[in-house]
């Protein structure tokens, strides 16, 4: 990275502080340029959300070379979400560190730089950030891991349930998920809580463990979830979870459509 395209960064970091900034970096025929991006994160102070359309409007002035961001009043160091988002981008990240000196003046700090590198965030204890890591998050990442089957990706804005969006009951039957009405290992439980629309789901785990996991203890019964605010877990299933449950979805290489019709009854 050049000084120039460095100090448009420096100069984008402080402006946009307190919030984190985000910009591309871009090469247009034999030079180097930062892009500044928008932040449409709805809490830009502790995450970033680049624009979609900043992003596509950028590749079309030259090759996206990586992705860059701010830490206000935190190190440079990558979160588990910043080590996550770099896998899934492809790109190396560059993150710099902003922070009020004893004066009150806004200054730069370290600039770390990191390179996808296979990272994996574990399923039990990652901390919450959506759509990078969210109720949907661990049930992708369970049925990547967990049974080698891969459901996809999908966009979505946080607080959709509650802008007209209804996102597990119009992509789970697209995705090969049919409703049932008694769980087996695997299965999605999808819940309702204070939504107008079911608006978290969890795995339940029969056995309680976790394959790619084994230093957990097995948990029998529980589910595997991401509450909203909170790291991810395991918790019995029952009780107040069972009292939200709106449905149970099983996907369709475990489903014997030989079986009576009345295992498939909906609930």
């Amino acid at each position: 990275m050049n000084k120039t395209t460095l100090a448009a960064i420096e100069r984008h970091a402080i402006a946009q502080y307190p919030d984190e900034c985000c910009g591309l970096l871009i090469r247009e025929g034999r030079k180097q340029r930062y892009v500044p991006c928008r932040n449409t994160a709805t809490t830009p102070s502790e995450h970033f959300r680049l624009a979609p359309q900043d992003y596509a409007a950028a590749e079309e002035c030259g090759e996206i070379l990586a992705v860059v961001h701010s830490h206000p009043d935190y190190p440079a160091t990558a979160s588990e979400a910043d080590r996550v988002s770099c896998e899934a981008s492809g790109l190396p990240w560059h993150i710099l560190e902003v922070r009020k000196d004893d004066a009150g003046r806004v200054c730069k700090g370290e600039l770390v730089t990191i390179t996808p590198s296979g990272y994996l965030a574990p399923l039990i204890g990652r901390a919450f950030v959506h759509g990078v890591h969210d109720c949907l998050s661990i049930i992708l990442d369970y049925y990547r891991r967990e049974m080698g089957i891969e459901l996809g990706d999908y966009d979505r804005e946080d607080g959709w349930w509650d802008k007209g969006a209804n996102l597990y009951l119009e992509n789970l039957p697209a995705a090969g998920f049919e409703q049932v009405s008694q769980l087996q290992q695997g299965d999605i439980v999808l819940m309702q809580i204070r939504s107008p629309v079911p608006n978290h789901a969890a795995i339940y785990l029969e056995d309680g463990v976790l394959k790619t996991e084994p230093d957990h203890f097995p948990a029998p019964g529980s589910i595997l979830h991401h509450l909203y605010g909170r790291d991810s877990r395991r918790d019995t299933y029952g009780g107040y979870w069972a009292e939200v449950t709106v449905s149970c979805w099983r996907h369709q290489s475990k489903i014997s459509h030989h079986q009576p019709p009345d295992s498939m009854t909906e609930t």
